[in-house]
């Protein structure tokens, strides 16, 4: 017995002598100043490491945001133990106040320019229902014609690929009672959300949402030109990280000058929903929120609009 515990510990010593990375680092923002640094170590699970993923290494451990561009030199690999992270704080909210995050559907309304705005109507009015019930009760049941791209909407995998889930195959657990986390790029001054303005966020399995400011346009023409999007490598680097949902508070998660669609296309193959013409993100607090957009079960149907709301911790 203490000879085979000996020879436990023995493993157990070699398994912790771990990688570890020396380095310079120098950190660009997007809404202006900089920020260097010598000799800074880091845990890293291997010495087969670039300067890029050293970089994003650096931001996510140091929690920075609005990062433009990071330059690592003099890297230098360490074989010694970890030293352990900084603790991961808790998202969970308790019940608190909720915050509606969808654009009402009016008769009308443009949602995305060239496409038609709803018409709400009534197939039974409440006059005419008098004849059908007893004295006394009345009811009304309405019509709605509108395209599924209309007001707050979702887009499931059929969106995009015709083998994909539609809405109606969309796991609720992607939907519903989501852990949230915002990501705020209102202050970079350009269009463009890159990679590195996602890098301090821990996104896995969570509802990522990007807070651009750009629903201040929503009814004006100024809403449909010129709008926020995600990059394609930003985009890339959330599908390999994962989250349950991404949303944006703009017209399009993609640029429309590109006809690739490179958000759609990797977000959706990697079976991420995607919510658009979100409003309201300022209202949220970075974490610790929950967050649902589910729109109803359509078969055949890869896009709808949804009631998108957060529920808040009081204390937030």
């Amino acid at each position: 017995m203490e000879i085979r515990q000996v020879c436990a510990d023995h493993r157990s010593m070699e398994t912790t002598e771990q990688w570890r990375v020396q380095f310079d680092a120098e950190v660009v923002f997007a809404n202006g100043g900089a920020l260097q640094t010598q000799g800074f170590r880091l845990d890293v699970p291997g010495s087969d490491i670039t300067d890029r993923e050293v970089g994003e290494l650096f931001v996510r451990h140091l929690g920075l945001l609005m990062v433009g561009e990071v330059h690592v030199s003099g890297r230098q690999m360490l074989r010694e133990p970890h030293k352990g992270s900084r603790g991961a704080e808790s998202t969970a909210a308790s019940k608190g106040r909720t915050v509606d995050l969808s654009h009402p559907i009016r008769q009308g309304m443009v949602t995305l320019p060239g496409l038609p705005g709803p018409e709400i109507g009534e197939h039974l009015t409440r006059e005419a229902s008098r004849g059908i019930y007893t004295p006394g009760t009345e009811f009304s049941i309405g019509h709605i014609a509108m395209v599924a791209n209309t007001g707050t909407y979702l887009d499931a995998p059929f969106h995009r690929f015709g083998d994909g889930d539609d809405l109606a195959a969309l796991a609720l657990e992607r939907l519903t009672d989501l852990d949230g986390v915002v990501i705020r790029v209102t202050g970079t001054g350009g269009r463009a959300v890159d990679r590195a303005l996602l890098l301090p966020h821990d996104v896995a399995g969570k509802a990522v949402l990007i807070h651009t400011g750009w629903d201040r346009h929503w009814g004006t023409e100024r809403y449909g030109d010129g709008h926020p999007y995600l990059t394609r490598d930003a985009a890339a680097w959330l599908a390999e990280q994962q989250p349950a949902l991404v949303g944006i508070d703009s017209l399009n998660i993609d640029s429309t000058t590109d006809g690739t669609r490179p958000a759609h296309t990797q977000l959706l193959a990697a079976g991420i929903p995607v919510v658009e013409h979100l409003r309201g993100l300022e209202q949220l607090p970075p974490h610790g929120f929950r967050f649902t957009a589910a729109p109803p079960a359509v078969e055949g149907m890869g896009t709808f609009p949804v009631r998108a709301y957060a529920l808040v911790d009081r204390n937030r």
